[in-house]
């Protein structure tokens, strides 16, 4: 078995992307899912979730921002169009830093599985019109809340013009998506965000992206790690203290790119690949 020429650029042996989603709920309603190991009766105002939501903006993305620039790394923050109203002064420190901003649509409850084309349609054009209106330039990027998009949403992001679109399951690597409008990038999304630690141990975040890193590092030159983390919960000093951990290991290793989104999709779609896959990276002759 023998790898293809397939490489990241700079001779760099594997890519690093930092997904930060900054995410706010419609007026009165709190995420599906937190810390609180005691649920309340369907129906009720939850002010705890609601409250613990708010965290992302008021305090977590700050603190996301600041152990970034400590270890020299651009990320992607996937971004709520609400959120982008609701903090201006926090989306203008993101993009002061080198950040990318990304949409990812205008509330976490609005979510595409559920919506009829026209109205999907217009959520992408909306949430797109609002983002320019708040930031001055045009989103490249979109990832949708849970990651739920529709056959459809890839067609409606190249349609208004989008570079990259973040809902991917099907691929370790970055793969154009042709639709009728047009093609984009598609980017994987991660198995394993830090939400998956919400009532256990936080090194179990820090276990399982060190040990995909050196895996990955050793023995699949070419691969990619998405590294994902949500502001109302990753950016507290619970899991950023782990989220520290994890960059100080991976930066301990020579010849690792740490594009941002924006970043790794225009290198893939400007070397002319469609995709690359795990059978044409190692078991080519």
């Amino acid at each position: 078995m023998s790898a293809t020429a397939f490489a990241w650029p700079d001779g760099n042996r594997i890519a690093v992307i930092v997904t930060v989603l900054l995410e706010n709920w419609s007026e009165g309603k709190a995420p599906p899912y937190g810390p609180m190991t005691t649920s309340l009766k369907p129906g009720t105002y939850d002010r705890a979730g609601v409250t613990w939501s708010q965290y992302g903006g008021r305090e977590g993305i700050w603190r996301l921002v600041r152990i970034l620039h400590d270890h020299g790394i651009n990320a992607t923050v996937c971004a709520n169009i609400k959120s982008i109203e609701m903090y201006p002064e926090a989306m203008k420190t993101v993009l002061e830093y080198g950040h990318e901003i990304a949409a990812h649509s205008y509330t976490q409850d609005k979510v595409h599985a559920y919506m009829e084309p026209a109205e999907e349609e217009q959520n992408i054009r909306d949430c797109k019109r609002i983002f320019e209106e708040q930031l001055g330039h045009s989103p490249l990027g979109w990832l949708s809340p849970v990651v739920a998009a529709t056959d459809r949403t890839a067609e409606f992001l190249a349609q208004e013009g989008f570079l990259w679109h973040g809902d991917y399951n099907d691929t370790d690597l970055p793969r154009m998506v042709e639709t009728p409008k047009g093609s984009i990038v598609g980017l994987p999304h991660t198995d394993f965000a830090d939400n998956r630690v919400l009532r256990q141990s936080p090194s179990d975040y820090l276990n399982a992206y060190q040990e995909t890193f050196d895996y990955l590092y050793r023995h699949e030159p070419g691969s990619l790690i998405n590294l994902t983390l949500h502001c109302q919960f990753g950016a507290r000093p619970l899991i950023a203290s782990v989220f520290n951990k994890i960059l100080h290991h991976f930066k301990q290793f020579p010849d690792v790119w740490y594009p941002r989104h924006d970043e790794l999709a225009s290198w893939f779609k400007s070397r002319g690949f469609i995709e690359v896959t795990y059978a044409e990276r190692f078991f080519s002759e």
